[in-house]
């Protein structure tokens, strides 16, 4: 069932405009009486067309409920820029996963030196990326893709996290999933570009009392790590069950 995503959307006046028209009536080419779910602040409504016009869609509202798919915690991801189009990846499926936020962060390794105005002008496809995996996975709200951080600004986003963490594939490089907290409200993964992080940042982020974190021996490349560390921290917490 197609659905939309609008904070907006009132239940005494259940009308979508807007985007939403063309997307309804043309693109998809729905028609009266047919089902869709409007998804606003976390409540899904599930709804059936009653008429479309050239300004808007009018709806009957059938059944309202929160919206069960999304995870109990807040996971934030702060990921070093990967070289290519492997963002773009990375954002589609953590979000699947059902990540919170993703704030892309320029590393020391980095091989794509992208600089924060450019990196500005590829946000909003991003956003769109972002809301189509969104729908696309049933989540009840479209989580954010941030501006380009430093390792520092990300280092103290990190702190004001119950539980901030980061992969790094040193031997001894921290503990392993099992040991970390699972009743926490909100979890921060940092996860490294093809090169990884260098032993300074890991200080850096060790200062602001992230704990290091490790997958075992094998490495992970760059666009398997966050989906990996992303997978096993929603069953630890109970939200693959």
């Amino acid at each position: 069932m197609p659905k939309f995503f609008d904070d907006s959307f009132s239940p005494e006046h259940p009308v979508l405009t807007g985007e939403h028209v063309r997307h309804i009536g043309f693109s998809l080419r729905m028609r009266p009486q047919e089902a869709l779910t409007v998804c606003s602040c976390g409540t899904d409504y599930e709804c059936e067309i009653a008429e479309i016009t050239q300004d808007a869609v009018r709806l009957v509202i059938r059944s309202a409920a929160p919206c069960c798919a999304e995870p109990t915690v807040s996971v934030t991801l702060f990921q070093a820029l990967p070289k290519a189009d492997k963002l773009e990846q990375i954002i589609q499926k953590s979000i699947e996963l059902g990540v919170t936020e993703i704030v892309p962060v320029l590393t020391r390794r980095c091989i794509s030196r992208m600089s924060a105005g450019d990196f500005q002008k590829k946000l909003p496809r991003y956003q769109k990326i972002a809301q189509a995996a969104a729908q696309q996975s049933g989540r009840g709200m479209i989580p954010a893709v941030a501006p380009l951080h430093t390792l520092e600004q990300a280092a103290v986003r990190m702190q004001a996290l119950e539980v901030p963490l980061v992969l790094y594939e040193e031997p001894g490089g921290g503990c392993s999933f099992s040991d970390v907290r699972a009743d926490a409200g909100s979890y921060g993964l940092c996860i490294g570009s093809e090169g990884g992080f260098d032993p300074e940042e890991i200080a850096l982020l060790r200062a602001h009392n992230v704990q290091q974190i490790w997958l075992g021996k094998r490495i992970l490349r760059c666009e398997t790590a966050p989906l990996t560390a992303l997978s096993i921290l929603m069953y630890h917490t109970g939200n693959l069950n």
